[in-house]
């Protein structure tokens, strides 16, 4: 019977999956090795042993062998996710459906804020949606080693899987959530013009990597400082106003949008709207601007992921 930590048998489970995953793979590929004295001289093998390289790299072939192990830990993760509640994922659905309906009646009956040429409760909900999937996987992200505390002391996988994880397992609310949106849409005719549908998953895409980069670094310091479970919720009420989520980005004055571009979930929300409801389309170079800050965010994200990397065992 696996060991159970912290009273969380999910967790044991998990530890015991990793484990037989790895040693499953290790019987697949490990040569059957004669014994070293029946070998002649020159038939003894030479093994150099060379430190993994700290700058920003994914070693895709090592991720590729541990596929199996991302799997075990999406499919926990979705599982848990609404264990134990009445209404399960539909609360998917409500979750989403509720946030717009309160930025609907604040900032568009009573605040009167710009929507452009679109429906204001479709441009709301286009937008509340990717920054849902946005704060769930940022949060999910950045408590993702301290979470998994037993796997990341207990048995090797490459580190990185853990954030991975938890970038992809929101993206299941974020397909369940969007009838709400395509039923607006609906409503309202707002439909996407052209071929532009089939630029949503690139600024999906851009949201996952932001989300990710940003996990990797408030990981990496969580390791050593719990502050970060008080800085996140700050950050994610402030990112809604300063991402468009309420508001048409194209309406604000343009000395402005380039501030706003600077933030890579605007380009995301922009770049969205236009692609599924026909928004205005984005400022390109504003919207290149909030890409490559989004990139640069990985990047350094995951350059101080990898050099913290061979201390979360002893420091977490």
């Amino acid at each position: 019977m696996p060991r159970q930590y912290g009273g969380c048998p999910d967790r044991a489970v998990s530890i015991g999956r990793v484990t037989q995953i790895e040693e499953e793979r290790l019987q697949r590929t490990a040569p059957v090795p004669r014994p070293l004295e029946s070998r002649p001289r020159g038939d003894r093998p030479t093994f150099v042993i060379r430190p993994a390289p700290r700058w920003p790299h994914l070693d895709i072939r090592e991720l590729w062998h541990y596929r199996e192990v991302l799997g075990t830990i999406v499919w926990r993760d979705i599982k848990v996710r609404y264990k134990q509640t009445f209404l399960g994922v539909v609360w998917a659905i409500l979750v989403p459906a509720f946030t717009a309906t309160v930025y609907v009646v604040v900032f568009g009956k009573f605040a009167k804020f710009p929507s452009g040429n679109v429906a204001y409760p479709s441009l709301v909900v286009a937008g509340v949606i990717p920054m849902q999937y946005f704060a769930s996987a940022l949060s999910q992200s950045s408590m993702c080693l301290v979470a998994n505390l037993p796997l990341v002391t207990k048995v090797y996988f490459p580190r990185v899987l853990l954030p991975l994880a938890a970038v992809l397992v929101p993206v299941v609310d974020f397909l369940v959530g969007l009838p709400v949106l395509i039923t607006l849409m609906g409503l309202y005719g707002t439909w996407p013009k052209g071929v532009q549908l089939v630029s949503a998953p690139a600024f999906l895409a851009l949201a996952l990597v932001t989300a990710l980069g940003i996990g990797f670094f408030l990981s990496s310091v969580n390791v050593r400082y719990r502050d970060v479970p008080y800085i996140i919720p700050v950050f994610l009420q402030v990112l809604p106003l300063v991402s468009g989520v309420m508001y048409a980005v194209e309406e604000v004055p343009t000395k402005w949008q380039w501030i706003l571009a600077v933030n890579p979930m605007t380009t995301v929300i922009s770049g969205w709207r236009w692609a599924v409801l026909g928004a205005p389309e984005p400022i390109w170079p504003q919207a290149g601007l909030g890409a490559a800050v989004g990139i640069a965010l990985f990047l350094i994200g995951l350059t101080v992921f990898r050099a913290s990397e061979p201390r979360f065992a002893d420091t977490i």
